[in-house]
């Protein structure tokens, strides 16, 4: 029978610290309710007593299925478990199991904690016997246990000793500092299951070394069987193992899959990339792209041949299929591409056309043309559609702007604070009504986006819901003419999220390219119908 692996997450906890990250209750509270629909088995969701963030969210009762952890540090030196107010705030909370971290290290023990090594170790055990005579599943996180370890190995396994006889559900052994290898794990983990059986071990890894993942794989084929970790891999300093990519790796991949089995509720698998990306939404940053599994790159190729040799057989370059975490297969279109990587992307934008198409070897050297000039579609696949579609005649001519102008004015305002405005003037065409705009913005573009986006008609609605999120310029080549790159992110209610890019000698004229293809693409994907010619009469 395979053996069971269970998953903690620290997101709440450990990921917090994370420079940049401070989560509301309520932003706790769904990214719990996303943990606990994956079926993680234990998620932690801070530290009652610590901030008012964590003491309200430990208030009332959660109803989640895992089990919800409260995190707090052993009894104080020199105090009663009775007379400890951060132990009494972890055993007054709503929860169903505690974590304590406790040093492993002496050199910690002396320096941060200023008590004797056996006053530490009698902190662990008095407070899983307080933890558990609450009702409490008691849980000990090993800080800093492998550089104890190779310090001392004696007093290190001496606190893994004191939780686990105590009757602590799970000691977990902490590569605090990111920086063990993974031979050293396995090999020190193997040594810890001498006294602590696997099914009461757990690994929980930094990623200082980009290793995290890799510290916690080694430690389950060494015997541990609990794995802690954040979504997307999150936490002070580089960040914690990524649970994002721990998850597939051990479902997927056999020399673990035959072996052991997840928790995971049905259908978790394959919410993984949605899950990942809902939490960066949250997070409110961009995804990685180049992310494991579930990144918008993971399965995607822009090299001729690799591409067609993907159509032919996708595992030639694909090690899991993306569907099972619930990604997609991208054939990207780029000055490296042939005609594979062309009809592959066209198909995903519903374009059926034969490989000996003579409009498709036509369209194959614009792309390339452009991309001479500047143009890079590789993440622009909004643009990249619109180009292919203009091409074949299949792209509604919404409106036409005739013109445009911006004004950028620096000037102390009635305060007598100096502010820097910009003012934008847009005239468009819609099937012989001429529409004009004003807008004002922080910035050109910014006064542009308002500005065109302020009157269009018949459109105006329907692009009310469009948002730019990220805005990125790049200079293509240098010198007083450099001709400059502007990649711009959207997204809508309809649909998420795309890319558009224009290239101009002119950011202003490069952004409002970008500008006009995402308007164009919001209603082409929203199934608008293009205005019909109005009567000469009119």
């Amino acid at each position: 029978m395979k053996q069971r692996l269970y998953l903690y997450d620290t997101t709440l906890r450990d990921g917090s610290q994370t420079p940049g990250i401070d989560f509301s209750v309520e932003e706790k509270k769904t990214i719990a309710r996303m943990l606990d629909d994956l079926g993680i088995d234990y998620i932690e969701g801070g530290y009652p007593g610590a901030n008012p963030t964590d003491t309200e969210l430990f208030s009332s009762e959660h109803g989640f299925r895992s089990r919800f952890v409260a995190f707090g540090m052993t009894r104080r030196p020199g105090r009663s478990a009775d007379n400890d107010p951060g132990l009494q705030a972890l055993l007054q909370a709503k929860a169903d199991a505690i974590t304590f971290v406790a040093k492993g290290w002496d050199y910690h023990v002396k320096l941060a904690l200023g008590c004797e090594l056996e006053e530490n170790i009698r902190a662990i055990q008095e407070s899983v016997d307080a933890a558990r005579a609450k009702g409490f599943e008691a849980i000990v996180d090993v800080e800093h246990f492998f550089d104890g370890y190779k310090a001392n190995p004696n007093y290190a396994m001496a606190c893994v000793h004191a939780a686990y006889d105590a009757g602590a559900r799970w000691v977990v052994l902490c590569d605090t500092n990111g920086g063990t290898m993974p031979e050293e794990v396995e090999r020190i983990v193997f040594s810890v299951t001498n006294i602590v059986p696997g099914e009461n071990l757990g690994i929980h890894c930094h990623d200082d070394a980009g290793l995290a993942v890799a510290n916690s794989l080694a430690a389950v084929r060494a015997g541990a069987r609990m794995i802690q970790g954040t979504l997307n891999g999150i936490g002070e300093r580089c960040g914690n193992a990524n649970l994002i990519t721990l998850i597939p790796t051990l479902a997927l991949k056999d020399i673990y899959a035959s072996r052991f089995e997840l928790g995971l509720h049905e259908g978790a698998l394959e919410r993984l990339t949605q899950v990942s990306r809902a939490f960066n939404e949250i997070l409110n940053r961009p995804p990685e792209v180049q992310a494991p599994y579930v990144g918008e790159t993971a399965f995607a190729t822009k090299a001729g041949i690799h591409a067609s040799a993907i159509l032919k057989s996708p595992d030639t370059y694909e090690h899991v299929p993306p569907e099972k975490v619930g990604n997609t297969r991208r054939v990207l279109v780029s000055d490296q591409a042939g005609k594979s990587n062309l009809v592959a992307q066209l198909k995903r934008f519903g374009l059926d056309i034969d490989k000996d198409d003579p409009r498709l070897a036509s369209l194959l050297a614009e792309i390339k043309d452009r991309e001479k000039q500047g143009y890079a579609y590789d993440g622009a696949e909004a643009s990249l559609e619109l180009l292919a579609r203009r091409r074949l005649g299949k792209v509604p001519d919404y409106f036409d702007v005739e013109s445009y102008k911006v004004i950028v004015e620096r000037r102390y305002n009635a305060r007598g604070e100096l502010v820097t405005l910009a003012e934008a003037i847009v005239k468009v065409n819609i099937t012989g009504k001429r529409y004009m705009s004003v807008a004002e913005g922080n910035g050109p573009v910014n006064a542009l986006d308002a500005a065109l986006r302020k009157d269009l008609g018949p459109y105006s609605e329907v692009i009310r819901d469009l948002e730019l999120v990220d805005y990125k310029v790049r200079i293509v080549n240098t010198g007083t003419d450099a001709t400059t790159r502007v990649l711009i992110e959207w997204k809508s209610d309809g649909r998420g999220r795309f890319f558009t890019v224009g290239v101009s000698p002119n950011i202003i004229d490069a952004s409002f390219e970008a500008m006009l293809d995402a308007i164009v693409y919001h209603l082409m994907t929203a199934g608008v119908k293009q205005e019909q010619k109005r009567a000469a009469a009119e």
